[in-house]
């Protein structure tokens, strides 16, 4: 089994907390090693995916919270965010979850679009649930050259 740490934190689905999951993961890629631009990347892709959970996965007034999950490979980061709470167990997580596909009808996610074609364009893999709320698992690899090892750039499995 591969190593690695897992932070988790639930923040409330208000605009005002995007700005705190981006400082995460913003300190933990920096930690990590991760290039100013690549660390700026990950900023955008969490940015984009945070504020669909505050603009889509809730009704007006309604309480609502976001779930952020950082798995710190040696090699890679996986972020998970995720609508109507509960915790990750990442390995149920990643036997649910599958390839996000361009060609899906947008109208099946809350999301316009654009935001999921832009982390989809920065991030090296990206993977989606929508049975229950949405899941968006990303991952962004250290080196390039772990990219594509298993054709992951792509988004088919």
């Amino acid at each position: 089994m591969e190593e690695f740490d897992f932070i988790e934190m639930k923040v409330p689905a208000k605009a005002e907390y995007v700005g705190v999951v981006r400082l995460s993961i913003s300190g933990i890629a920096s930690r990590m090693g991760f290039s100013y631009e690549d660390i700026e990347d990950l900023k955008v892709a969490i940015s984009e995916a945070t504020t669909n959970v505050v603009s889509h996965a809730y009704k007006t007034g309604e309480p609502g919270e976001i779930t952020v999950g950082f798995g710190v490979y040696k090699e890679r980061l996986e972020v998970m965010v995720a609508d109507h709470g509960g915790s990750f167990d990442l390995n149920d997580i990643k036997g649910k979850i599958g390839p996000y596909e361009p060609t899906e009808s947008i109208e099946s996610l809350r999301e316009g679009g654009f935001g999921l074609f832009l982390i989809n364009a920065l991030m090296d893999k990206v993977e989606i649930n929508n049975k229950y709320g949405v899941i968006v698992l990303m991952t962004k690899y250290l080196n390039e050259s772990e990219v594509g090892l298993d054709d992951q750039v792509s988004t088919t499995q």
